[in-house]
């Protein structure tokens, strides 16, 4: 039985408030509309809710992860350790420095980096690792670190989805290496498109300033000089607006997450769900922002498949979305080398997860609603019927 007749409730959608869209309608007004100082005020901003450390603002969180592989010397040659279970731009960033993408599988009870099996795929063209933080849950950053002091690594931390998340009370991007993040519009926070790099000291910021826009340092009304070869990746003043009406959200984002995360998890306990196969994330409260609540479907005993899933909600009025089919079987990696079988739960968890929606503007009845219709699909196309 389907629920067409109320309002469909998309997986995501962004919370906007009226003192910020007035805050965009004042820099339209103002005649700086690009980088300018409502950027300079984002960065110190981020900076500060980092402790402190420098930041840049960047036009998205692909480029960051790429300036962050610049910064840290990696290029032709260099092998950067990151994990399948990503975004491809996760790994195309790495082939973009001329480097090569080295993929590990991911631990099935975290569905992050298995960091169990980091050790074993360093080698002595180990540049850098890449860890990607799956749905805004960390990895565990005392071993991490550790296992990269050992082998002398850099460190680049995807922390794209991981804005307010935590490992042992300390932010992430608070400490360690070189800190990459994502303000894309279905972020915890946003800045319509956009992103940051959290750096070690000023002098990487400085270098960072000049891959932003072109390499160029001006000094004077007309003295200009270019000594790296940089890119056109700067924030605009509107976006930048935009992320500092969101940053000062935050820490109520976060926990309103929380909440509809503990939400989904009572909803779901005892239910056919569960009962059935669907697997459920793993239940961190502490360290995780809950970026995305994602179920993994028990596709050998469901008597569809995970597009006819996704349909079935659809016509529920609920939307769903697919965070991330393995990436090294996409034909770009398979071209490299990659193909089936060779990162097992990467591959299994990649066919089979649902992100199911969650968004600040969600009440507790929306996540009932999810909830009741994936046991409702579950019960009609389970096993024995």
């Amino acid at each position: 039985m389907t629920q067409t007749s109320r309002p469909f409730l998309p997986f995501v959608k962004p919370e906007i408030d009226e003192e910020t869209i007035q805050g965009v309608v004042d820099v339209l007004r103002s005649g700086w509309i690009t980088t300018g100082p409502q950027n300079q005020q984002f960065e110190a901003e981020l900076s500060a809710y980092f402790g402190g450390r420098p930041v840049r603002a960047f036009n998205s969180g692909t480029c960051t992860m790429e300036i962050a592989l610049r910064i840290a010397g990696v290029g032709a040659g260099d092998e950067v350790i990151t994990t399948p279970m990503t975004w491809v731009s996760t790994a195309n960033v790495i082939l973009e420095v001329g480097a090569t993408p080295v993929f590990v599988d991911i631990d099935p009870a975290t569905r992050n980096m298995d960091l169990n099996l980091l050790e074993k795929a360093i080698t002595p063209r180990t540049k850098a690792v890449m860890p990607v933080y799956l749905a805004g849950l960390p990895v565990d950053m005392d071993r991490l670190y550790e296992i990269a002091r050992a082998h002398k690594l850099r460190v680049i931390e995807d922390a794209a989805q991981a804005f307010g998340s935590t490992w042992k009370g300390k932010r992430i991007g608070s400490f360690g290496d070189l800190v990459s993040i994502s303000f894309h519009a279905n972020k915890n926070v946003t800045s319509i498109e956009g992103g940051a790099l959290v750096m070690n000291n000023e002098d990487e910021a400085e270098l960072a300033r000049k891959y932003r826009l072109q390499g160029i340092t001006r000094t004077g009304f007309d003295g200009m000089d270019c000594d790296v070869l940089g890119g056109k990746y700067n924030l605009t003043d509107v976006a930048a607006r935009v992320g500092l009406g969101q940053l000062r959200q935050v820490e109520r984002f976060t926990e309103k997450r929380r909440e509809l995360a503990r939400a989904y998890f009572d909803a779901f306990d005892g239910g056919a769900a569960v009962r059935l196969g669907v697997g459920l994330p793993p239940r961190n409260f502490t360290d995780s922002n809950w970026h995305m609540f994602q179920i993994a479907l028990p596709l050998d005993t469901l008597q569809l498949t995970r597009a006819q899933f996704m349909e079935q909600l659809k016509e529920r009025g609920i939307g769903s979305g697919v965070h991330y089919p393995a990436l090294h079987l996409f034909s770009l990696y398979r071209a490299r080398g990659f193909g089936e079988g060779m990162f097992p739960h990467a591959e299994r968890y990649g066919a089979s997860t649902v992100t199911l929606p969650l968004f600040t503007l969600m009440t507790a009845d929306d996540v009932a609603r999810v909830v009741a219709a994936v046991d409702e699909i579950c019960e009609q196309y389970g096993p024995n019927r």
